[in-house]
């Protein structure tokens, strides 16, 4: 698909690598309607920018930012899956000092799973069903996992949404198939986003190191993956990581 044909939602567009995504889609000509929770980072948007507020762990946020989406721009053939939130902690911990033991809280998992994984999942069932309702095709959706789905300590909540949304890339591609519609996903390393500057710097300094490449990943490098799975029609259930080698 061209990026110029395309009527495409991108989702927590608010900021970090959505909001790059949202600016470059728009610059090659693409119709884009933006949703994030954060509406100051949604005001921030080029003009052009159909954008409006979504939370993707709401169902009936999901529902009707989609119907939105699809009169603002004339029809939808796209979607972004790039919504995301972290709540890391092990899931059992002794204090060194006290002894005491903590456990990751069950709303930390809930809401990582709400927000990575059903999210992503009720946006591309509502993108999925407006395309095959309006006999639209092509289409393509593109999701944005994780390298943290081969397993990360202190992330079980992540590690869950992630390699899950990164196995239902595939059972979506199979079954939007016979419909016109790829589905693809990119696994991004650890990239320079507000999300991962919120990092404990002795973590995000190892993690840094432990790249061959030698060096954090910035929006431009998974911009580029995206791109590719859009571009190419002949990329369909695969995800990608984009990570500098660090789980090679």
């Amino acid at each position: 698909m061209k990026l110029q044909d395309l009527k495409v939602i991108v989702t927590g567009a608010g900021r970090g690598m959505g909001a790059y995504f949202a600016k470059e889609l728009a610059a090659a000509g693409a119709k884009v309607a933006a949703g994030d929770v954060d509406e100051a980072g949604l005001a921030e948007l080029p003009a052009g920018i159909a954008r409006r507020r979504l939370d993707v762990s709401s169902e009936a946020d999901c529902v009707d930012f989609t119907r939105w989406a699809s009169a603002e721009l004339g029809g939808l053939n796209a979607l972004v899956n790039n919504a995301g939130i972290i709540r890391d902690g092990l899931l059992v911990k002794r204090d060194r000092e006290s002894g005491k033991l903590t456990t990751l809280p069950m709303d930390d998992w809930n809401q990582v799973l709400a927000v990575n994984l059903t999210g992503a999942t009720v946006m591309t069932r509502e993108l999925c069903k407006t395309m095959v309702e309006a006999n639209t095709r092509p289409g393509v959706v593109v999701n944005i996992s994780s390298v943290s789905r081969h397993g990360n300590r202190g992330q079980s909540n992540y590690v869950a949404a992630k390699a899950a949304l990164a196995a239902n890339t595939v059972t979506w591609a199979r079954e939007f198939a016979a419909y016109g519609i790829r589905v693809g996903a990119i696994a991004p390393g650890m990239i320079e986003t507000p999300m991962t500057r919120g990092m404990h710097q002795k973590a995000r300094d190892a993690l840094v190191a432990a790249v061959p490449v030698g060096r954090i990943g910035v929006p431009e490098d998974i911009w580029l993956a995206v791109k590719f799975a859009i571009e190419c029609d002949y990329f369909n259930g695969r995800c990608v990581d984009v990570d500098g080698g660090l789980v090679m």
